[in-house]
């Protein structure tokens, strides 16, 4: 049980006051501003790898309309567009587009309004577990 009172103990002395400076000054500061972590040559080729947007097959869209989102979203000209929907449609994905991380999230977001299932991955595999968008048991 403790007791509190008005006054500090020790004869008026916070408990403060009665360390010594130095342990006062170390204990109130953080790290020193001078310390820095390093990023790693991995980390920095890993945030340069671009992302991949991926369209996934689905059973409610029509094959003329994915294609016409190609030409109509991504300005592709009718046989890249039809060529990426046909991938959709055989292989069940297609990689549309690749870019920074922000632009695969506008357009994994802009295809979304268009009904289509899309998602966004780093290039080459290197998926880090963060893609974004994922359909839950799509793979």
């Amino acid at each position: 049980m403790m007791i509190f009172t008005k006054h500090p103990p020790h004869g008026g002395r916070s408990a403060r006051a009665a360390l010594p400076l130095s342990v006062c000054s170390t204990a109130t500061l953080g790290p020193a501003v001078d310390e820095r972590t390093e990023t790693s040559a991995s980390e920095q080729v890993s945030t340069d790898t671009p992302w991949q947007v991926v369209v996934w097959d689905d059973p409610v869209n029509l094959m003329s309309w994915v294609t016409w989102v190609f030409r109509t979203y991504f300005g592709f000209p009718q046989s890249k567009a039809h060529t990426l929907m046909m991938a959709v449609h055989t292989d069940g994905r297609a990689v549309v587009t690749s870019g920074t991380l922000e632009e695969a999230e506008k357009h994994v977001a802009a295809l979304h309004g268009y009904g289509l299932w899309a998602t966004y991955e780093r290039a080459g595999g290197q998926n880090d577990g963060n893609a974004g968008g994922n359909q839950e048991g799509r793979h």
